[in-house]
């Protein structure tokens, strides 16, 4: 690998000193608490807190399954998403009846992200015709090229409408804790059901069994909070975003007329993807919109549009299969060496970031200790030309140049997740629209009048929280789906990510036979999560079969488990790949690094990382590796027993 002296009119001059005010930038928002500056709003003991995440969308009109005690259920799926969407319809399409499968979700309707997050300009930030999963079988077409939040939300019932699904849904239930039974050779699953809100609500809690758990919770559905001072103090009107309070603004998820915002001040905190698409609809009602900054998001040209039904046709829907022919492709192009099609299908920013391998994972990627500082420059050499060609959009967009400056995003493309949106800049130019940047210090605190940043407070009406949700590539399964799981001899799942994540093909692992998880490390991730999500169910749904092929008269259950030494051997080759990672230790903070610097880690946490990695090939390499582990037919690397 040659190191580049000039790439894309960038010298390695230029190169040293945007790398120094990348550090400069960077060190501004090191902070030593890291994740632990947030507040996890689900497990907060805070009523005003809590006031925050409480369902606004559940009107009592969606059926569910009533929880019972002592209920028995052959597989339990945590998450109406997408992902517990496909995991049922594969298991549906290998065999398995609806009334083996119970869909468990403590929202009161399908969708996961999509019934959460329903704030007005809402949309996918990748193609929606990669996105939307079961696009073939359903015979849908996207009504745009990235679809908004309420056909997402209709697309989810589609589905679940489609395969019956319906019937088969336990809503407004929390999955508490699964612990596994050497007795019974079954899970024994704590749940709590609360009832549709009216007069006369109740809840209650039950355990049921299920001969298998699959933890499917999503990325985007537990939002989390800043620890600021005063937090729970400001006597205006507040929400999150994902919890859009439309009876304060005016309007509807279909109809989003934020009438009520006119002549109100109001506030925003959060520059991430979600306040990139949500800003621009403030400013459109809002009398005052101060948006407050800590690090400016990264935003490149989204080029939204209708889908062309002729352009649908020719060359999009093009036959059997043509769905997965373009999330490959899609993923294709977001890897540095990998072998790329001659067509790029997608064609978008995305498919333009090819550095983003450094989180996905790529094909032929060459790093060894002796390289890293190579690789690394080489790396940057790549991804500043389009790095600089985004801070220029800043200046040609918005006039005032100071303004400008604050929102340009000094980091590489791989330490944030990037944005997309034509109308988030130019939203800047407007006179009532003000940008109140933090120099990456965060807000002060609030108080009961407003935002204080250097000492100034902004009086406000209407405060917005958009500060993410909690993601961990370290946290374990069960800490990501919020659910205690305890396996054999007692082991909680927790207590063996705390010495290093393992797993087998990162879905399963030693200890905790018959559970699956929708996993983000130790597996091929992608920024469409949909094509991880539908090799996820393929391959559960083909291993709970296989087992299931095993029992006969004289057995009822089949248990199936990864072995420790498939295990250890599936980790050294995440940890092999782990030096392709290196130059994400130099990243500002985010959620892809635990909010703090990855060189600032001690060896140990750097050690247990490492093992956190994606599958170091890219996502198309990992889906191959499983269809070929799939067609070996031995199924090595598990246990399998019948009991």
């Amino acid at each position: 690998m040659e190191q580049p002296a000039v790439l894309g009119g960038i010298s390695l001059l230029d190169a040293e000193r945007i790398q120094q005010r990348y550090t400069k930038e960077r060190d501004k928002r090191c902070r030593t608490d890291g994740l632990s500056q947030y507040i996890s709003l689900t497990s907060s003991a805070n009523s005003s807190l809590l006031r925050l995440i409480k369902d606004p969308w559940d009107d009592g009109s969606v059926p569910s399954l009533t929880l019972v005690d002592g209920a028995h259920f052959n597989i339990v799926i945590m998450g109406a998403g997408f992902g517990g969407l496909l995991f049922a319809v594969r298991l549906l399409d290998v065999g398995f009846k609806l009334e083996d499968i119970a869909i468990v979700d403590t929202a009161a309707g399908f969708g996961g992200t999509w019934y959460w997050n329903r704030y007005p300009g809402l949309m996918c930030d990748t193609e929606s015709y990669i996105y939307m999963p079961l696009l073939e079988e359903t015979g849908y077409m996207p009504k745009h090229k990235y679809a908004y939040g309420q056909e997402l939300r209709e697309h989810a019932n589609r589905i679940a409408k489609q395969w019956s699904l319906e019937h088969r849904a336990m809503f407004r239930t929390c999955l508490q804790g699964c612990s596994w039974s050497d007795d019974a050779a079954e899970w024994i699953v704590e749940m709590t059901q609360h009832s549709p809100p009216g007069p006369g609500c109740y809840s209650g809690t039950a355990k049921i069994h299920a001969n298998f758990v699959i933890l499917s919770p999503g990325i985007f559905t537990r939002p989390k909070v800043s620890d600021l001072p005063g937090l729970d103090t400001f006597q205006g009107q507040s929400f999150l975003t994902s919890r859009w309070d439309y009876t304060v603004t005016g309007g509807s998820q279909k109809d989003p007329v934020l009438a009520k915002l006119q002549n109100k001040r109001v506030g925003i905190i959060g520059t991430g993807a979600t306040a990139v698409q949500v800003v621009p609809q403030l400013a459109k009602w809002s009398g005052q919109l101060y948006v407050f900054q800590r690090t400016p998001a990264s935003v490149d040209t989204r080029d939204q549009r209708e889908t062309d039904v002729d352009e649908w046709a020719r060359e999009i829907n093009k036959g059997p299969g043509w769905q997965n022919e373009r999330m490959r492709n899609f993923n294709s192009f977001i890897t540095v060496w990998g072998l790329r099609p001659l067509i790029d299908m997608v064609s978008d920013g995305w498919t333009c970031t090819p550095t983003l391998s450094l989180v996905t994972g790529g094909v032929g990627i060459p790093v060894s200790i002796d390289k890293v500082v190579e690789y690394t420059t080489t790396m940057h050499m790549t991804d500043i030309p389009r790095a600089e060609r985004i801070r220029a959009r800043v200046d040609a967009t918005v006039h005032d140049k100071t303004v400008s400056e604050k929102l340009k995003a000094w980091y590489s493309s791989w330490c944030k997740r990037p944005c997309f949106h034509d109308e988030y800049l130019p939203t800047f130019n407007l006179p009532h629209v003000t940008l109140v940047d933090t120099d990456g210090k965060g807000v002060e605190r609030i108080t009961e009048s407003g935002v204080v940043v250097h000492g100034e407070c902004f009086d406000l009406d209407i405060l917005v929280f958009s500060m993410g949700f909690e993601i961990d590539g370290l946290a374990s399964p069960s800490r990501r789906a919020g659910v205690s799981v305890t396996g054999r001899r007692g082991q909680k799942i927790d207590e063996k990510w705390s010495q290093r994540p393992a797993t087998l093909h990162g879905i399963m692992s030693n200890g905790f036979p018959n559970m699956f998880f929708a996993n983000i490390t130790q597996v091929g991730i992608s920024p469409n999560f949909t094509s991880s999500l539908e090799p996820f169910a393929q391959h559960v749904a083909f291993l709970i079969s296989e087992g299931h092929k095993r029992i006969d008269p004289q057995h009822s259950k089949v248990i199936i488990e990864a072995t420790r030494e498939a295990e250890a051997t599936w980790v050294m080759q995440i940890r092999a790949g782990a030096l392709a990672l290196s130059p994400v230790a130099s990243c500002t903070p985010s959620y892809y690094n635990g909010e703090k610097g990855m060189a600032d880690m001690p060896l140990e946490a750097q050690m247990r990382a490492a093992a956190a990695g994606p599958w170091p090939s890219g996502p198309n390499s990992y889906m191959d590796v499983l269809q070929e582990w799939r067609d070996a037919g031995d199924l090595r690397g598990l246990h399998i027993a019948v009991v």
